[in-house]
């Protein structure tokens, strides 16, 4: 068969959200190559099976890709959307990134209780909530930032799909206020109307890639890199690269608080590029924020580069000196602080397990 007539076959988690994302990509690529034929396959992931542990102690993004890759190495699969931030800096070895969507909102937003009042007035922000107020959220980046500044707040951990856990902040016997969630996958999952209000940097700085779809395919598969280009937005490309390059100097993965903001403005200077996927000549100011908070809240440290870049490889090399600046200035600490924590954490847990165990046999 040749290339041209290939069945193209997506994959991707099982998950609501996963498969809409899917559709998104399969629109996409419909769109730009009517006479090709595409197809789609779904899978649970490790990330997926296991609901019982915060994320924060299951370990590293391969959660959510593995076995997606085992299946696109062995070429059951073509191609596998991921929610960009889900997708480990290092690739796998035969696998490569063959694009990255515009990205449409970055930022995390604030879920509030329906119905839920204080003092009978309506809570529309995080100060209008009281002291032990629950805040539910899976992610220690979130809970760490949110300390500094809120550190009359409580946090727990909260697992499951969107509707599980919006049935779980709205169940009137629930610990919860409030959640933090991404709005991307609010909006995507038809929820925009749960969002209270967005929360954004200063006080919150989002996750790595946070908001953008990413296509991953075999790396020696022109054919699908082909098919990529149609996919590629090179202003998110470059932004969520740079954002990659930090959290990739910085040995970080879902469990790291790392947090960042980019910004990024096209600009009238005419630059020859070598790269194609739509970038043309073109340069533009990149502005990235890189932010690492200890667990508790008590440390943060903060670093912003701005400068016009020509390429991805410029953009990654701007993430990288901000990964670099952070690590001078007290990030390293922070880093091995929180890395100690974990092991702790999990060490308590794997001991509260096997207790379980011994008294339920």
């Amino acid at each position: 068969m040749s290339t041209e007539n290939r069945r193209i076959v997506l994959a991707s988690r099982a998950s609501q959200l996963a498969q809409i994302q899917t559709h998104i990509v399969l629109d996409t690529l419909k769109a730009a190559f009517p006479d090709r034929t595409f197809d789609t396959s779904f899978m649970s992931t490790q990330g997926d099976k296991d609901l019982s542990r915060a994320l924060y102690l299951l370990g590293g993004k391969s959660l959510w890709t593995k076995e997606l890759e085992v299946a696109l190495l062995g070429g059951e699969v073509d191609m596998v959307v991921h929610s960009l931030k889900d997708v480990p800096t290092a690739m796998p070895e035969g696998c490569a990134l063959g694009a990255i969507l515009e990205r449409e909102y970055g930022e995390d937003s604030l879920v509030v209780k329906k119905g839920y009042t204080v003092e009978g007035r309506t809570v529309c922000t995080l100060d209008d909530l009281p002291a032990g107020a629950v805040i539910g959220t899976s992610s220690v980046r979130r809970v760490a930032q949110l300390k500094r500044r809120y550190p009359a707040l409580a946090f727990k951990d909260v697992r499951g799909n969107l509707q599980t856990r919006l049935d779980k902040l709205d169940n009137p016997d629930g610990p919860y206020a409030a959640l933090i969630l991404a709005k991307a996958g609010l909006l995507r999952q038809g929820f925009g109307e749960r969002v209270t209000i967005d929360i954004v940097p200063p006080t919150l700085f989002h996750a790595v890639g946070q908001g953008a779809l990413a296509v991953e395919i075999r790396a020696d598969d022109a054919e699908a890199r082909r098919l990529c280009s149609a996919l590629t937005h090179w202003q998110t490309s470059w932004r969520c690269l740079a954002e990659r390059a930090c959290l990739r100097v910085l040995e970080g993965g879902c469990s790291v608080p790392v947090g960042v903001h980019t910004e990024l403005v096209p600009v009238p200077v005419p630059v020859t590029s070598p790269e194609g996927g739509g970038e043309g000549d073109v340069a533009a100011k990149l502005r990235l924020v890189g932010t690492i908070t200890a667990v508790d809240g008590q440390r943060h440290v903060e670093r912003e580069v701005e400068r016009v870049v020509s390429s991805s490889e410029q953009a990654e090399e701007l993430g990288a000196q901000v990964a670099k600046e952070l690590i001078d200035i007290g990030g390293r600490e922070i880093l091995q602080l929180v890395a100690k924590d974990r092991e702790q954490r999990t060490a308590e847990t794997e001991a509260q397990k096997a207790a379980e165990f011994i008294i339920q046999g």
